[in-house]
């Protein structure tokens, strides 16, 4: 398979890669904002229906469905040809990462951090990582893929399929890791907010895809709408460091102790991903890729879910925007790595 047909997907421009710059800025004018406009903030946060934000629902749904409209399920019948990528990445993604994850959060919050964590904060911190663990990435992915010169055509069947997974895997897995941990779980919500960000804006982009007909099209809107994705992103943040701020400046080390099991997590996954995709000779124009998107979160999906089912100021939001934070930097460490290792994999199979 090449990537002659696929989709082109664009470099990481400048604002993309200076991405963590605008989360932290985001983060500042946030608690800001809290600090002097306490009413704004709070308004937004009174906007529920059914548990749902409807100020953040809007945001969530300006950054996932630009990503929608580039999944071509069309494409999945392709994968047959090699299947050794999408199966690291099926493993890695929804047999073991999850798992993994909802681990590292208790072994840290549950005894490691416990001294100086709360255990009611220390709950919703680990609600908050086991909910990015369950959620592996999809658009973000295009963009680690370019980078590592990946085969984009093969990086969208990835994608694909693991979208159509996670619509039907991301609620059990989540609440069942949340029970383990003795966390209640709120199934409607749960529910209610994985087919209100994955279900719908699925089928959005699949009738968007119809709608435009041709490739050409779809790149071109996708193109123009793609600056949704970033606006939405950053806006969320905003809001949540709003009704964060006093707890932050109150515990400034929250950030580095919610930050630590997600790098562990992150490095470790990359390592098996990568490492199984070496032992199983997969060409690295595969390889690469398929270990991002298991390394990478779907930290959109994340967001949304911790907001819907703890609230816009719970700890578990924080966590998972702590994910958001540290996730560009470690990525594009892990595309350096990448790339430095390329001529130890096969080119082709």
């Amino acid at each position: 398979m090449t990537d002659t047909a696929a989709p082109a997907h664009e470099p990481m421009g400048r604002f993309e890669r200076l991405l963590t710059l605008w989360v932290a800025l985001a983060m500042v004018a946030g608690i800001v904002i809290g600090l002097l406009a306490p009413g704004l903030v709070q308004a937004i946060a009174a906007a529920e229906v059914a548990s749902i934000n409807l100020v953040v629902a809007v945001l969530i749904w300006a950054m996932v469905y630009p990503m929608m409209v580039g999944v071509d399920f069309g494409a999945v019948a392709g994968v047959a040809r090699q299947p050794k990528g999408l199966l690291v990445t099926l493993v890695v993604n929804w047999l073991i990462k999850p798992f993994t994850m909802a681990l590292l959060a208790v072994l840290f919050f549950e005894h490691v951090f416990a001294p100086w964590i709360a255990p009611e904060d220390a709950a919703q911190y680990i609600a908050g990582l086991i909910l990015l663990g369950a959620a592996p990435c999809t658009a973000m992915v295009f963009v680690w893929s370019q980078l590592t010169r990946g085969d984009a055509t093969y990086t969208l069947v990835q994608v694909s399929v693991n979208d159509l997974i996670m619509v039907v895997a991301f609620a059990p897995i989540v609440a069942f890791l949340l029970g383990v941990t003795e966390i209640a779980v709120p199934w409607s919500t749960l529910v209610l907010a994985t087919v209100l960000y994955v279900v719908l804006p699925l089928l959005a982009g699949l009738v968007t895809r119809k709608l435009l007909g041709s490739q050409e099209a779809i790149d071109a809107f996708t193109a123009k709408i793609k600056p949704l994705s970033m606006i939405g992103l950053i806006a969320t943040v905003a809001i949540l460091f709003g009704l964060q701020g006093e707890v932050i400046l109150a515990k400034p080390l929250v950030i580095a102790l919610i930050a630590v099991p997600i790098l562990i997590q992150s490095y470790g996954i990359f390592a098996l991903a990568y490492g199984a995709a070496y032992a199983l000779k997969v060409p690295h124009r595969i390889a690469a890729p398929c270990a991002m998107i298991g390394t990478s979160n779907f930290f959109e999906l994340a967001v949304a879910v911790a907001i819907s089912l703890f609230g816009l100021n719970s700890g578990a939001a924080l966590a998972t925007v702590v994910g958001v934070l540290v996730e560009v930097p470690v990525m594009l460490s892990l595309v350096a790595f990448a790339n430095r290792t390329r001529a130890r994999f096969p080119s082709a199979q």
